[in-house]
C-alpha cells in the first residue's frame, strides 16, 4: 500500500514538472527547461517527453553523442511516435552520417507516411547526396502535404520554395528528355493530330490538371471525358452555321423589339450560396433571352425567330420534360468573366454558335482555350470545369443550346428521362433552374 502510494505522488510530482519544463520551453528558457527535464527523469526514468526534450535540448548544443543517447532511450520507451526518429536522423544529419539518417527518416515515415517535416528532410538528404531525380520526386510529395503557409516558419516557407524550384527544374529537364525521346515517333507520324497526347504529357508534367466529369446532378458512367467533340461528328452543325446570319439577323430584330425579354442569367434566391456567382448574381453582365427553358418552349421569343426555332428543332436537342431542352441567346458584357463552374450532367453536350464576337473572347473548357468566332460552332461537354471570357470592349452574344450525348442510347435516354422526371415529381415538382 505504501509503495503505491509513493509511485502515485512520484507520478504526480513528475507531471508537475514536465508541465513547468513546458512552460519554461515556452518562454524560450531553455536550460531551466532542461533541467526541469533532468527532474522528471529522475522521478520517472523512461519518461517519453523528458528523453525526447533532453535529446533535442543537447542536439541544439551540438552534443551529439548526449542527444543521442536521450534519443535513442526515448525511442524505445515511446517507439510509436515519428518525432524522435525525425530527431535521431538530425543527429546523424549533424555527424555526416547519410546512411543512418535515412535509416531514422525512414522508420519515421514507416509511422507516418503524411510526416511533412521527416519527408522533407528525407527530400533534402536525397538532393544533398546528389540524386537530384529522385529528391524532385519527393519534393513533390512534400508540396502536396505541406500545411497552409500561415502555419509554417519563416525556415520551413523558404524550404518550401526550394522544393517547388526543384520541382519546376526536373520537369523541365524531363519535358526536354521527353521531347528528344518522342521526336522520333512524332516524326514517323507527320501530319497526326496530338493534342490529346500533349495534354497527356503536361498533366503527367504537372503542368497541367487533369480534368474529369463533374456534375452537379447526373452523373452517367463510362462516357468519355471530352472537351469540345469533333464537329465531323454532328453534320447538322454544317446547316446551323450556314445560317449564322440569318440567325443573328433574328437576334438584332428581338433584342431591338424586345429589350426586356432579356434578364440575369445568374439569378439565385435570397439566402442562396453564391460562391463564385456573387458578382454575376442578377447582375446583366451576363443576360439572356431564352427561347426554350428547361424544357418550355418560349413560344413569344420562338415567334420572333421563327427561323432560329425551326432550325433548332431540326436538331437533336435534349428533351426532359420539366428540364430540357434549353436554347437561348447569350449576352457577355464587356470586360466580363464568367468564372470556372460545371453543368449538370454529361448525358447532354452543349452547342455555341457564336453570333456577335469582337475578338478577344475566350472559352475555356479543362486545358483547352478557344476563341469564339463568328459563325464557327462548337460541341462541348459542361461537366468538365469551363470559363468564358469577353476581353474586349464590346458584347459578345451566341447562341446556345443542348443536345442529348450521342453516345446514349436511345432506351437511355428515356430512363434518364424517367428518372429525371420521377424526381422532380418526388420533390414536389422543384424547379429545375439548377438544369
Amino acid at each position: 500500500m505504501a509503495s503505491g502510494i509513493s509511485n502515485s505522488t512520484g507520478d504526480n510530482r513528475a507531471a508537475a514538472l514536465a508541465q513547468t519544463a513546458q512552460q519554461l520551453m515556452r518562454e524560450r528558457r531553455l536550460d531551466e527547461a532542461a533541467a526541469a527535464w533532468q527532474s522528471v527523469l529522475a522521478l520517472v526514468p523512461d519518461h517519453p517527453q523528458a528523453l525526447l526534450h533532453l535529446g533535442q535540448h543537447h542536439l541544439f548544443r551540438r552534443q551529439r553523442d548526449q542527444a543521442l543517447a536521450f534519443l535513442q532511450r526515448a525511442e524505445a520507451a515511446d517507439p510509436r511516435n515519428p518525432v524522435v526518429p525525425l530527431n535521431i536522423a538530425f543527429v546523424h544529419r549533424a555527424a555526416g552520417e547519410a546512411d543512418k539518417e535515412m535509416a531514422a527518416l525512414t522508420r519515421s515515415l514507416a509511422l507516418d507516411p503524411y510526416f511533412f517535416p521527416a519527408l522533407l528532410a528525407k527530400a533534402m538528404l536525397l538532393e544533398r547526396g546528389g540524386e537530384r531525380r529522385r529528391a524532385a520526386q519527393v519534393f513533390k510529395d512534400v508540396l502536396t502535404i505541406a500545411p497552409p503557409r500561415e502555419q509554417l516558419t519563416p525556415e520551413l516557407s523558404q524550404a518550401l520554395d526550394h522544393a517547388r524550384k526543384a520541382v519546376d527544374d526536373n520537369a523541365a529537364e524531363l519535358d526536354a528528355h521527353l521531347s528528344q525521346a518522342l521526336e522520333p515517333v512524332r516524326a514517323r507520324h507527320d501530319g497526326n493530330a496530338f493534342e490529346r497526347f500533349d495534354e497527356c504529357r503536361d498533366i503527367m508534367l504537372g503542368r497541367a490538371k487533369a480534368h474529369t466529369h463533374q456534375p452537379t446532378l447526373l452523373l452517367v458512367p463510362r462516357l468519355p471525358a471530352i472537351p469540345f467533340y469533333d464537329n465531323a461528328d454532328f453534320p447538322w452543325l454544317a446547316k446551323l452555321e450556314a445560317a449564322t446570319e440569318t440567325i443573328r439577323e433574328e437576334l438584332i430584330a428581338l433584342a431591338r423589339e424586345d429589350g426586356q425579354g432579356f434578364a440575369p442569367y445568374v439569378d439565385h434566391p435570397e439566402g442562396s450560396p453564391l460562391n463564385q456567382w456573387a458578382p454575376l448574381n442578377r447582375s446583366m453582365k451576363w443576360n439572356a433571352s431564352f427561347l426554350w427553358k428547361d424544357g418550355e418552349r418560349i413560344e413569344a421569343h420562338c415567334h420572333r425567330c421563327p427561323k432560329t426555332a425551326a432550325l433548332l428543332d431540326g436538331t437533336p436537342m435534349a428533351e426532359i420534360p420539366g428540364y430540357a431542352p434549353t436554347a437561348f441567346f447569350s449576352v457577355l458584357q464587356p470586360r466580363t468573366e464568367i468564372p470556372p463552374h460545371t453543368g449538370v450532367t454529361n448525358a447532354r453536350l452543349i452547342v455555341h454558335l457564336p453570333l456577335i464576337v469582337p475578338g478577344n473572347c475566350r472559352f475555356r473548357v479543362g486545358n483547352v482555350t478557344r476563341e469564339w468566332r463568328q459563325g464557327e460552332a462548337w460541341v462541348f461537354d459542361d461537366t468538365i470545369e469551363h470559363a468564358a471570357y469577353n476581353d474586349s470592349d464590346e458584347i459578345r452574344i451566341i447562341l446556345i443550346f443542348d443536345i442529348w450525348n450521342p453516345l446514349l442510347s436511345a432506351a437511355e435516354r428515356e430512363m434518364i428521362c424517367g428518372l429525371l422526371s420521377a424526381t422532380r415529381r418526388y420533390y414536389g415538382e422543384l424547379p429545375a433552374a439548377s438544369f
